[in-house]
């Protein structure tokens, strides 16, 4: 789905109505002696997750704040973010068996944020990694991966070269990198800087899926080389040599 500026813009703006105010961080101060009074009465009780439902905070964010408060009072403990990070993905490490559970029905329970929806988001990126390489060998396209790349040496790298460029609705097309996102304005702007202009200006002009759409708006850097799509190409075409020797454009 690709939807205009405007659309997109209603879309957050009607979001924007539905939350509540945040002066999340402000309120969890003030209700931070709440827990201990509140989780001594019962333990198994999913009390940080209600305070955050109360103070409308993220539940994995309520989590990881008062995990990193937690281990700041224990002398014994290194408080890092590899360590807090180990601790929310596996709440077996976190010392206090209490808080280790509060702790885990906090990530469970967030659909937005947390360990569990990295992994989830990790797993549908790389399922749409797996798709457009059945793409590109369903087309016959000769490819290297991001893993071949980074043996050969390269840092950054999209996930396809190919081999030999194909033309894209008149562009030519070097590289094809997958997103299994939503491309919005911000995201978008920080792909370009952090990555898609590194390719380009080290493997030329390519394509970008964003798997779930994007602002139409954002489109606007073909001339530049790089293209989106939100599908992969149905007009794909490529070169491919005859018996006599020439080289002759064949549509996919």
């Amino acid at each position: 789905m690709i939807l205009s500026k405007a659309q997109y813009d209603e879309i957050v703006k009607f979001i924007t109505v539905l939350s509540c105010s945040r002066q999340s961080l402000e309120k969890l101060k003030l209700r931070f002696p709440r827990y201990h009074s509140r989780v001594m009465e019962n333990s198994s009780a999913p009390v940080l997750l209600e305070l955050a439902n109360e103070v409308d905070l993220s539940p994995a964010l309520m989590a990881r704040i008062v995990l990193e408060r937690f281990l700041q009072d224990q002398e014994s403990v290194s408080v890092s973010k590899v360590v807090i990070n180990s601790m929310l993905r596996d709440t077996s490490l976190i010392p206090d068996r209490t808080l280790a559970n509060q702790v885990f029905q906090c990530t469970l329970n967030d659909c937005c944020y947390g360990p569990l929806v990295d992994c989830i988001k990790h797993s549908i990126g790389h399922e749409h990694e797996v798709l457009l390489r059945e793409k590109l060998l369903e087309h016959q396209l000769a490819f290297l991966e991001e893993d071949q790349l980074r043996d050969k040496g390269y840092d950054k790298t999209p996930d396809f070269i190919l081999e030999v460029p194909v033309a894209v609705e008149g562009h030519i097309i070097h590289w094809i990198e997958s997103k299994a996102s939503f491309g919005d304005e911000s995201s978008h702007r920080a792909y370009l800087q952090e990555q898609f202009w590194s390719y380009w200006n080290r493997f030329g002009h390519g394509l970008v899926i964003y798997w779930y759409g994007f602002i139409e708006e954002l489109d606007c850097h073909r001339d530049r080389g790089i293209l989106l799509k939100d599908c992969f190409p149905s007009d794909i075409v490529t070169l491919q040599h005859t018996s006599r020797g020439p080289v002759l454009p064949v549509a996919h």
